[in-house]
């Protein structure tokens, strides 16, 4: 796995009556959860992300569905295919991520450290590539 992203399971509890997955601040997750966006309906064509951030900390789960994340340090290219609702990444660093290869039932959930803020967004790769070059030491 690159540098900057974890993968990360849950705790699932099921019976006879189905599954569910409690998620808990600075518990199952290393920081608080200020913002949730789900994306859903997306064509198996659609590529979403395309963009770095910044500074956030953010953790996807497919809970629905499946998809491909394309994940890029800089240094290396990976891609990590999402199909388990117990199972996610965890993405903290300097990450390039685009989301593909929606299945028709995907629901990708995203649990965030931070409210939306534009001026943490990097959508320009070669701005990213200059950011990351910049890091080195």
């Amino acid at each position: 796995m690159l540098t900057g992203v974890e993968r990360i399971a849950f705790t699932g509890h099921a019976d006879a009556r189905g599954a569910l997955v409690a998620i808990e601040n600075n518990r199952d997750l290393p920081y608080a959860i200020q913002r949730i966006y789900y994306i859903y309906g997306a064509a198996g064509d659609a590529v979403r992300g395309k963009h770095a951030h910044k500074d956030l900390k953010q953790t996807l789960v497919c809970v629905a569905g499946s998809c491909d994340i394309l994940l890029d340090n800089g240094h290396e290219l990976e891609i990590v295919r999402l199909d388990r609702p117990d199972a996610g990444i965890y993405i903290h660093g300097l990450i390039w991520r685009e989301m593909m290869h929606f299945s028709p039932d995907c629901v990708l959930l995203a649990l965030v450290d931070r409210p939306y803020d534009p001026q943490d967004y990097i959508h320009d790769y070669n701005e990213f590539r200059s950011l990351v070059e910049e890091e080195k030491p």
